[in-house]
């Protein structure tokens, strides 16, 4: 049996990942919501492999490593902070030559490494929220499961999700929560 491959994306009414500029304000009051958070966290515990792209590689490595000896933090993201300085983490990039993250690795092929890392032991293999590693594997045909977290908030510009064409593709509805910020996450399995 092969890993599943997984990936998390919070998105706004009119699909975008990122406002103007990189904007994120607009999630924040979902993304720190017990409820969200707690949901979050059940859903990352059971990988043992993250896949970044440089861009989320470098700004998780400028965050999360401290945190998890932060008095300051809660204790759901020092967890998380811990987690990320162990697991293994693959940083698909073209640039990147090395990754000074413990456990992290940089690779230039993202569909020859998710196609291995699929046929070996181990856990979920995740993505959390890399746009261009998502699209990648949609387009590949090699995302499992997408777990999305709407907020309610029309941003009218930004960073769109999905761009392009991708081949056509049909998924089923594992799980559906409602947080009340009015964000509703959603599991999504491809059948």
């Amino acid at each position: 049996m092969s890993r599943t491959v997984s990936a998390n994306i919070t998105l706004s009414l009119d699909g975008f990942v990122a406002g103007p500029e990189g904007d994120m304000s607009w999630l924040v009051e979902t993304a720190v919501h017990e409820q969200c958070a707690s949901g979050f966290a059940g859903w990352w515990r059971g990988v043992d492999t993250v896949l970044l792209g440089r861009t989320n590689y470098e700004g998780f490595h400028g965050y999360w490593p401290a945190v998890a000896d932060d008095p300051a933090a809660d204790p759901r993201s020092r967890e998380l902070s811990r987690f990320l300085n162990g697991v293994e983490k693959v940083v698909v990039s073209r640039t990147l030559t090395e990754a000074t993250w413990s456990n992290a690795r940089v690779v230039r092929d993202l569909e020859a490494e998710v196609r291995a890392l699929r046929e070996a032991d181990g856990g979920t293999v995740a993505v959390f929220s890399s746009v261009s590693l998502i699209r990648a594997l949609l387009a590949a045909e090699l995302l499992d499961e997408l777990r999305i977290t709407r907020v309610p908030a029309v941003l009218g510009e930004g960073q769109r999700f999905l761009e392009g064409s991708l081949p056509r593709s049909t998924w089923s509805l594992e799980s559906l929560q409602t947080i009340p910020t009015g964000a509703i996450v959603s599991l999504l399995r491809r059948r």
